[in-house]
């Protein structure tokens, strides 16, 4: 069975996502990690991010492996990399180049080919499982969702500062040629605007248990 969440940044679909794996035993597929760890092999390669051919040339090489629940590029645990300004910055920029999302999404594929698992990312619903039994867009206003990742602790940026990123990457992630947000026509749609994050798990998983 696969789950699929789709929805911009800071709407609370990973935490979700993870909940959601750990109730059902599920395999939590984070679409989002791959471009990100795409983006560490690029930084690492010392490739110009904005040279597609150079970045195509560096993911195809990528190897991508999950063991023990943490994500393996070239065999190295990068779990810890994946969460800094810089990979945030090029791992949205290397997802807009259309074969790069090719390559991700044959190894996401590929994980799902003989488990149960919940993918979440931004067109999980609509490429990469059209036919995931349970599919959900969440969404909220973009001052909520810099608030949370302010609170989060993780960036050095001010609050207006990761607005204005995340209304760009908005942008971006809305106007990509391939594998760009938007609604499936059959996702149920959750605005977590005013919710909280038990209360979006709930609701989800509701929508889980009545598909079972």
């Amino acid at each position: 069975m696969v789950v699929a969440i789709d929805g911009p940044a800071g709407v609370g679909k990973s935490t979700v996502a993870h909940w959601v794996a750990d109730t059902f035993d599920f395999f939590n597929l984070n679409s989002g990690a791959f471009y990100r760890a795409m983006a560490v092999k690029v930084l690492d390669a010392g490739v110009n991010a904005r040279d597609e051919n150079d970045v195509i040339t560096a993911a195809e090489s990528a190897e991508l492996d999950i063991i023990g629940g943490r994500l393996y590029l070239d065999g190295i645990d990068v779990e810890d990399r994946l969460r800094t300004d810089q990979v945030d910055q090029w791992s949205s920029i290397i997802s807009t180049i259309i074969p790069v999302r090719h390559i991700v999404n044959r190894h996401l594929r590929r994980i799902a080919g003989t488990i149960s698992l919940v993918a979440e990312g931004r067109d999980m619903t609509t490429v990469v499982f059209p036919d995931a039994e349970v599919k959900i867009y969440l969404e909220a206003d973009p001052l909520v969702r810099a608030r949370r990742r302010f609170q989060q602790g993780t960036s050095s940026r001010s609050l207006e500062e990761i607005e204005n990123s995340i209304r760009e990457r908005d942008h971006r992630d809305r106007n990509k040629k391939e594998g760009s947000l938007l609604i499936a026509a059959d996702a149920v749609v959750l605005d977590t605007s005013t919710l909280t994050l038990a209360q979006v798990y709930e609701k989800v998983s509701g929508l889980i248990n009545s598909y079972l």
